[in-house]
């Protein structure tokens, strides 16, 4: 069996527009020590993460403290809105999430988000199969990814953890099967 441990970014600083280079506020950064926390005692063997560097820092400390590097993964990043700021996020989400095809000019429709998050993904549990895994990855990316194994999961799931950051969830696999998800607040004490 693989176990894959999803970590959604803790907060990122939302006052930098690019997506890529977006870092992690103050408190995102004291919130990374959840996630080792969390992480320690889970016998992980590779931290992966997308490239985009809230990402890579909401994951570093913890691989550094185990003697691994975090090894980034291209397809694993956030979705691409647009090459624009948008200022209704909230209903630009909605849209995307009751039409997974729909996407502006410049951005990607979230079926191309999963499909590659997926794709990378499967390529993880080829190379990985049977070790644990760390994966630093980003909100709307992981739901797609959740969304693939279970299609219960919608908008209204997405908005409900769109706060929580950092956020755990624990898949397990055989194969590329998924066997089980588990969605974690680390945010609360009590894990």
């Amino acid at each position: 069996m693989t176990t894959i441990y999803f970590v959604r970014h803790a907060q990122p600083d939302f006052t930098v527009q690019d997506d890529a280079g977006r870092p992690l506020t103050d408190k995102g950064r004291a919130d990374t020590v959840l996630v080792t926390e969390y992480l320690k005692d889970k016998d992980i063997q590779e931290v992966l993460s997308s490239p985009f560097i809230r990402a890579v820092d909401t994951v570093k400390d913890f691989a550094t403290g185990i003697g691994l590097s975090v090894k980034t993964v291209y397809d694993f990043r956030e979705r691409k809105v647009d090459s624009q700021w948008i200022e209704d996020f909230t209903a630009f989400t909605k849209k995307q999430w009751y039409d997974f095809d729909y996407k502006l000019t410049d951005g990607e429709s979230l079926r191309e988000v999963q499909e590659r998050n997926i794709r990378a993904l499967e390529g993880v549990l080829l190379e990985y199969d049977g070790k644990n895994i760390a994966i630093g990855t980003h909100g709307t990316a992981l739901s797609t990814i959740i969304n693939y194994y279970d299609n219960t999961y919608g908008y209204e799931d997405f908005n409900s953890m769109r706060t929580l950051m950092p956020w755990v969830v624990r898949m397990q696999f055989h194969g590329t099967r998924c066997l089980e998800i588990t969605k974690i607040n680390i945010l609360q004490a009590e894990n």
